[in-house]
């Protein structure tokens, strides 16, 4: 898995295109299967999804048995413990939600390496394993995104993308929609906006060599977002997915009728 996860960090500090999926149940069996599917990266997410910590450990356990994906995790909290732990369970990477300027950016990636670059603290458990015990593998190996998602992260996103240590950016589509003063995710109302929003977005992460990164409802929605300029794209959820899958099967059970 080491050089799993060194490929795919290159791959990202070089702006290529990633797909990723999207996992928010506790649900190894279920994410096992996904890891296999050829996506590139499945996030398991600590901040929304219904998954803790072994939920965490068991899914990045569960991506990695198939060895074609690599596991990453959105983070409850921009803060060294979540952060850390994440790490040591073996996350290839972090997506720190709700990063509103540079300074916290830094206290991301200060979160994801150790001294005297960062500070991480040293106990790699699983992480030692996957990447390497020294230090400076994985600090070489570990990937680490701000998601922008407020105006505030907005109006900062060109300083935040200069962020030494920083992947990327990552765009959280249904805050970013209300941030911007959507009554609700997706509101047409604000549309013309949102979109201007992730040019904005897009351009920064261009002009300072990092990658960009979304979160989309489906593929047809990541495939656009890939065209416009977003170098990575993450697809739905297995919550989300299951519920359409289960309506779809139900309403042709019933040949479309009401019953």
């Amino acid at each position: 898995m080491s050089g799993l996860a060194t490929e795919f960090a290159a791959r990202i500090r070089r702006r290529e295109r990633a797909i990723g999926y999207w996992s928010a149940m506790d649900a190894p069996v279920a994410t096992e299967r996904i890891g296999r599917l050829g996506y590139d990266y499945v996030v398991l997410d600590a901040q929304h999804g219904l998954i803790g910590y072994s939920g965490i450990l068991n899914g990045l356990m569960a991506v990695d048995a198939g060895a074609q994906a690599v596991g990453m995790v959105r983070v409850e909290d921009n803060h060294l413990t979540p952060i850390g732990r994440a790490l040591d369970a073996g996350a290839a990477g972090v997506i720190v939600p709700l990063v509103n300027t540079p300074a916290e950016a830094a206290g991301a990636v200060s979160a994801t390496r150790y001294p005297p670059v960062g500070r991480r603290s040293y106990g790699p458990m699983r992480s030692g394993l996957r990447i390497g015990p020294r230090p400076s593998e994985a600090d070489a190996s570990t990937l680490v995104f701000a998601m922008i998602e407020t105006r505030e992260g907005l109006e900062n996103v060109e300083a935040i993308c200069r962020t030494p240590g920083l992947d990327g950016v990552y765009v959280g589509p249904s805050d970013l929609v209300l941030g911007i003063g959507g009554a609700f995710p997706g509101d047409p109302a604000v549309s013309g906006e949102f979109e201007s929003a992730l040019r904005a977005v897009g351009d920064a992460a261009r002009a300072a060599g990092v990658a960009a990164g979304i979160h989309t409802h489906d593929g047809e929605v990541a495939a656009k977002r890939l065209a416009e300029g977003f170098t990575f794209a993450s697809v739905a959820s297995d919550l989300m997915h299951l519920e359409l899958a289960a309506r779809a099967h139900l309403a042709a059970a019933r040949g479309g009728t009401d019953r």
